[in-house]
């Protein structure tokens, strides 16, 4: 009787889970050749992340830090996600495209909190102009 062997080098990626608007994500390690939605294929879940901020306006991480060393050492390879997620939770070092996302995301709220003053200073020139004339 043979036993199965997984073809292929393992790799730590995600697996979508949850509804149409809600999503939820187990981090799984899955055979390197199989197809991302492949359930089946499944040799562990070893964590769980919730991209959805909750009532304290908090993304939730879960890992088995233990098992998912186990599995760094036996060769598996980790998605770019998986990266990312590891490298803000301490555990690899933080990815390159963190640090351009903070960036950008810094950068957008700059941009609209000048536009927003902006805003707010025509709008009261144009009252005070409005007041002048009466």
């Amino acid at each position: 009787m043979a036993v199965f062997a997984p073809p292929g080098k393992p790799i730590i990626r995600l697996l979508r889970a949850g509804c149409t608007n809600r999503p939820f994500y187990h981090v799984v390690v899955q055979p390197h050749n199989k197809d991302v939605y492949d359930e089946t294929m499944t040799l562990e879940q070893v964590g769980t992340y919730d991209p959805m901020p909750n009532a304290n306006n908090e993304k939730l991480v879960a890992f088995n830090f233990d098992r998912i060393r186990y599995w760094l050492g036996s060769g598996a390879s980790t998605s770019k996600a998986v990266d990312q997620l590891f490298g803000i939770c301490g555990f690899f070092p933080v990815h390159p495209m963190s640090y351009i996302t903070a960036q950008r995301n810094r950068k957008s709220i700059a941009a609209r909190a000048e536009a927003a003053a902006k805003e707010a200073e025509n709008k009261a020139a144009s009252e005070s102009a409005e007041e002048k004339q009466s």
